[in-house]
């Protein structure tokens, strides 16, 4: 296995995401799991209550180019009902269903998003007191993205807050500053530690291939500033899980390949050598062996539904089961995988078995 970066030109590598993934609904053993961890609640307005907007108005940055999000309006009988049941959301979200702070809370606007697989709906709540205010998202619940959202959950440093009802899918905001306005607007700036910067964009890339999420080009995950002792820590986060385990080129699954990316690759092959790159990727392995080992029942649980579920084609299940065999040089480790589900729990073995070894008490208790 290489674990070195490398300067790869675009050109390259010209196999990109699929431009439209396909919806694949919540199976009833998924149903079943987000009921046992309290992930599907009863809510009381869904996504498709929400598609019965009467226009809409395209939303512009504070430069007028254009944002692929346009502010929708509905009727007023509509927009009473979206009103009351919006905000309840918002307090199932944040308060655990307590709805006795929602008198002073509003929606301020609803923002739908065109582009994506997932056109989600965002909806901006304001405090009626301060003008304070916050977001959430209302999506299609796709098994793709629910099973992403969990592994995020589970096994990166990340918690998640999402719930789904039915076809529904509500998720909290990820907040910090999208990675592609933070390479235009901040890479350059003298207060940047480029240093930094690359070791967290080497574990990032590490955690999205290690349980196989895809299409981390920069304007999917988002960064994280936050002030240190005598400098600024960085934290990367992941804020489109759509490409959970969907695709076949296993090149989708390492950030370091997508062009969007090129400058944070570039830092990281300046700054860092292949040591420090090799060093940081084993301590992102065994921080996840160690989330890894305090849930694996929860991710055992999650892993087995997952393995008999459909959630990609068998082309692209066919083309990663080759790659992964050919990148890992075992193909008898991915030949008996035959689902995607059965292939992340064999790639999650195959990288991180050495560690998991190094617990105590853990050895054999991934291997069913």
């Amino acid at each position: 296995m290489n674990n070195a970066f490398e300067n790869i030109s675009p050109a390259e590598h010209p196999d990109r995401p699929s431009r439209k993934k396909p919806i694949f609904p919540v199976n009833e053993e998924l149903r079943e799991y987000l009921l046992k961890y309290g992930r599907e609640v009863k809510l009381p307005v869904s996504y498709a209550d929400l598609q019965r907007y009467t226009y809409t108005v395209p939303l512009r940055d504070k430069r007028g180019r254009d944002t692929s999000w346009e502010k929708v309006s509905y009727d007023m009988k509509e927009w009473e009902f979206l009103r009351d049941g919006l905000v309840r959301i918002y307090a199932i979200l944040k308060t655990e269903g307590d709805m006795s702070f929602i008198n002073h809370l509003d929606v301020a606007r609803i923002d739908f998003c065109y582009f994506g697989n997932s056109q989600p709906f965002r909806i901006r709540i304001v405090n009626k007191f301060n003008d304070n205010y916050d977001h959430y998202y209302v999506k299609q619940a796709d098994a793709n993205r629910v099973y992403g959202l969990e592994l995020e959950h589970l096994l990166s440093p990340n918690r998640m807050t999402f719930f789904t009802d039915h076809n529904t899918l509500i998720e909290e905001h990820i907040p910090g500053i999208p990675g592609d306005i933070f390479v235009s607007e901040f890479l350059d700036s003298p207060n940047t530690n480029l240093i930094r910067l690359a070791k967290e964009f080497v574990k990032f890339n590490e955690r999205c291939f290690v349980h196989l999420l895809g299409d981390m080009r920069a304007y999917n995950f988002v960064v994280n500033m936050t002030p240190d002792i005598e400098d600024v820590q960085y934290r990367i986060r992941a804020i489109d899980f759509d490409q959970q385990s969907y695709e076949g080129r296993k090149n989708l699954y390492l950030p370091q390949f997508f062009k969007e990316n090129k400058p944070l690759v570039d830092i990281v092959i300046k700054h860092l050598d292949k040591d420090s790159i090799a060093q940081y990727q084993a301590e992102e392995r065994t921080m996840m062996t160690f989330r890894l080992v305090s849930s694996r029942y929860r991710v055992k649980e999650l892993l087995d539904i997952m393995s008999t579920d459909e959630i990609s084609k068998p082309e692209k299940i066919e083309q990663l089961r080759k790659e992964l065999a050919e990148h890992f040089a075992s193909p008898s480790s991915f030949q008996r995988a035959k689902t995607m589900g059965q292939l992340v729990k064999t790639h999650l073995k195959q990288l991180l078995r050495k560690n998991l070894l190094l617990v105590p008490k853990t050895k054999n208790r991934f291997d069913d």
